[in-house]
């Protein structure tokens, strides 16, 4: 991020409109279908969900990248990759959370992120059920339906909550760090997917995990995070990528940070 020029940050700022075309996009075809009499569910190979909604939504963003965009790549979750070599890479999910979306809990989203050179550069948290977005960019604030938000100050970890999608995705491996972060926690709760992360950024909550998770699970929520004045890192404390380990940590107060990864490691 540090060879990142002020123009190629100006140029990156420039797609967010863009980027709220995608989310917007997405919105036009998940939202109709959403508690919708008759949707069908497919169950995939990696044994999750899919439906109509998450393909359609899908090619519409790939549809629109392509006529405004076609020298960038694009990553997305139902459809097949294309030119991850490239320098910007589209990172799509047309609906995180389709478990909940099918189940007619309304904390799904869409999450849209772009990538530059592997890194996480913009990003949105779009909520259609609940009519709010977030909008992260590098080198500007992260706003939240349109105004500036801020994540909050933890003055110690036992005051702190902590949300993560579903107690039942730890493994033997990673379950550990997990209950002991648990333990040093005022409390925690499930099943907000890329939601949890925004109500990081919005001051709401102080820490937001998963294991395990793909690029375009978590590629979006970074600039969220981070342009609210958060911090958002793989468990070892790597800054997230594309190419990333997909264990990723959200911290509100950048003071704490050190002590929840010291938590996820057993310390």
């Amino acid at each position: 991020m540090d060879a990142m020029t002020d123009r190629l940050r100006a140029d990156i700022q420039a797609l967010v409109p863009f980027a709220e075309r995608l989310a917007d996009a997405a919105r036009g075809e998940t939202l109709p279908r959403f508690r919708s009499a008759g949707l069908a569910v497919e169950t995939k190979g990696d044994l999750s969900p899919v439906t109509a909604a998450d393909r359609a939504a899908e090619a519409a963003m790939r549809t629109l990248i392509a006529a405004e965009y076609p020298d960038h790549g694009i990553l997305g979750e139902e459809q097949d990759s294309v030119g991850l070599d490239r320098e910007f890479v589209w990172v799509l999910d047309p609906i995180d959370g389709t478990r909940s979306f099918v189940t007619g809990s309304p904390l799904w989203g869409t999450l849209v992120a772009l990538s530059w050179h592997g890194q996480p550069v913009l990003g949105i948290i779009d909520s259609p059920a609940v009519d709010e977005r977030w909008i992260g960019c590098i080198g500007r604030a992260t706003t939240y339906n349109g105004e500036p938000c801020r994540t909050r100050t933890l003055p110690t970890l036992g005051q702190g909550f902590l949300f993560t999608a579903a107690p039942d995705l730890f493994t033997a491996t990673d379950r550990p760090g997990f209950e002991a972060l648990s333990a040093r926690v005022a409390d925690r709760r499930y099943s907000a997917d890329c939601y949890a992360y925004g109500m990081v950024a919005s001051g709401w909550i102080d820490i937001a995990l998963d294991p395990d998770t793909k690029p375009y699970d978590y590629m979006a929520l970074v600039p969220v995070v981070e342009g609210a004045g958060g911090v958002m890192t793989e468990w070892s404390g790597a800054r997230p990528r594309i190419d990333g380990s997909g264990w990723v940590v959200a911290v509100g107060d950048p003071a704490q940070h050190d002590a929840v990864l010291a938590a996820l490691a057993g310390a």
